[in-house]
């Protein structure tokens, strides 16, 4: 989609109609997937070079390899069944990543900060082990802004109205962190993204959206950006972790899901809107949030559209968070078919994790290892359903055709193209991951150490744009004879009930192997 300027006629005239569509007209070079691929490559290559140039010479890497592995093996030696094994272990652990953080040094990590964890007075979330990290927060601001402001000029836009309205927007998406970094919050996993959708919904439903901040709400491309980062954090070589029954787990029934939920919302529930049927169906399925956001451009589904499924997947994503581990324990499931279960149905990453610790280290290691497997089909997804919009529901590129369209130009011209971008940064860290500790190391801290910080605030600045380009009313509309809800939760069910039969049948009969060694 190519960037209109905020204060055009057409955007005022068609605001409350907006679709999340890839680029389809214009230069390709003026649109935000190229965009958001730009500025992803170059956030990952100052990660990259900050982590190389901190290095020491290649000598002392090789003597701090050699103690890790040192210690490695001191781990792997210590008796669990000695008095003192969770203090040894600990006192070894803390070692090898003082050592790790000497191999591969994270310098920006303390320039990119968020607010954290509080419980009495939002202030605590402004320190972290006892230092201030304003700065931080200052730096994330510039970084973010300056980055945002060149590629607008690079575009042949004006930055200065933007760089304002982006200063409001950096301190809406600040509120919503210190919110959901409240411990009641925490513990419940009501995370940012909620609290990011609430805050701009309250603003735009209230007082309404001031003029002044619409050159700040690039929603796509904040979103799309982040999409971009995650690519390096969705590895391939996870799918080696749980070997095949992982794979089997996440991948035979997601799209058997998928499908069957979207063809019972046409077929049975005779949704009006097919792209909310579809939305709905891809967040609820694959990922949550972000396979809802990649599907959504690839429909040209509207803004409201995907509001409303990442509300609904937020939702009960708290509810399944909480209630499915006491119901894994009821029905006496191990820790890994449990895991399984978990990161198979669970939307989002986070609260996988929160469940699966819920049940011990194992479930959490077996739960977060498929739902990061699971999470490599977003790229997937969102191609199929870009060849099948542009193919089957609606071939033709304006209403006046009378003839359908079909050819590899319209399908190019629908997929959204920052999927390219993901599945680059993805292959990329994968391969470093592939090549020994040093690659490991050095992927691993410009993660850590730059873009998964840039991610989340992307993700967050995005979500409070979305919650000021939404309207109540229109929700409302969607949810008209409550078929959305009605379609999650049939589809949920489903989901539940196929992952836990592939869980069981994967890790309790076909690979029974595999369970025992995961769970030693």
């Amino acid at each position: 989609m190519s960037i209109p300027p905020s204060n055009s006629p057409d955007v005022q005239t068609t605001r409350e109609s907006e679709t999340v569509e890839p680029t389809n007209q214009g230069s390709f070079f003026a649109s935000e997937d190229w965009l958001a691929m730009v500025f992803g490559g170059i956030l990952l290559a100052i990660g990259l070079v900050s982590v190389w140039y901190s290095q020491p010479a290649t000598s002392v890497i090789d003597e701090k390899l050699a103690a890790r592995k040192e210690i490695g093996n001191s781990i792997k030696a210590l008796s669990k069944e000695s008095e003192d094994y969770k203090a040894e272990n600990k006192k070894l652990t803390d070692s090898r990543k003082k050592i790790e953080a000497e191999i591969a040094p994270t310098p920006l990590k303390p320039w990119i900060a968020k607010p954290g964890s509080w419980s009495e007075t939002p202030i605590e979330a402004f320190y972290n082990k006892g230092q201030l990290i304003l700065p931080g927060l200052i730096a994330s601001l510039i970084g973010i802004g300056l980055l945002i402001s060149l590629g607008l000029f690079m575009v042949g836009q004006s930055p200065i109205l933007f760089v304002r309205a982006f200063v409001a927007i950096f301190l809406l998406s600040t509120i919503s962190f210190l919110i959901g970094g409240q411990k009641v919050m925490e513990h419940y996993n009501l995370e940012y993204a909620l609290w990011a959708l609430v805050v701009g919904l309250f603003i735009s439903n209230t007082i309404g959206t001031p003029e002044w901040l619409r050159p700040a709400m690039r929603t796509e491309l904040y979103i799309k950006t982040g999409l971009v980062l995650l690519g390096a954090e969705v590895l391939f070589n996870k799918l080696l972790a749980l070997g095949v029954p992982g794979v089997l787990v996440s991948w035979t029934v997601t799209p058997i899901v998928l499908i069957g939920t979207y063809l019972f919302g046409q077929h049975v529930l005779r949704m009006q809107s097919k792209t909310l049927n579809i939305v709905i169906s891809a967040d609820m399925s694959v990922c949550g949030v972000s396979a809802a956001i990649a599907t959504a451009s690839a429909c040209r589904a509207k803004k409201e559209e995907l509001s409303l499924a990442i509300g609904l997947s937020l939702g009960f994503t708290v509810i399944m968070m909480v209630v499915m581990p006491p119901l894994i324990r009821i029905m006496g499931l191990s820790d890994v078919v449990g895991g399984a279960w978990i990161g198979g149905t669970i939307d989002s990453t986070g609260a996988v994790a929160a469940a699966g610790e819920m049940l011990g280290t194992t479930a959490m290691e077996v739960a977060t290892t498929i739902k990061m497997i699971q999470n490599i089909l977003i790229g997937v997804v969102a191609l199929g359903v870009a060849i099948y919009w542009s193919t089957s529901v609606n071939p033709n590129e304006s209403p006046s055709q009378t003839k359908p369209r079909i050819g590899l130009s319209v399908i190019w011209q629908r997929f959204p193209k920052f999927v390219l971008g993901f599945l680059a940064a993805s292959i990329l860290f994968s391969w470093m991951q592939s090549t020994g500790t040093l690659g490991k190391l050095q992927a691993d801290a410009t993660v850590d150490g730059l873009t998964k910080n840039i991610r989340v605030w992307l993700f967050c600045i995005g979500f409070v744009s979305i919650g000021l380009d939404s309207n109540l009313r229109e929700f409302m509309k969607l949810m008209s004879g409550g078929k959305p809800l009605v379609l999650y939760v049939c589809g949920q069910f489903l989901n539940l009930l196929l992952s836990l039969a592939m869980s069981w049948l994967m890790f309790e009969v076909i690979f029974a192997e595999t369970s025992k060694r995961l769970g030693q």
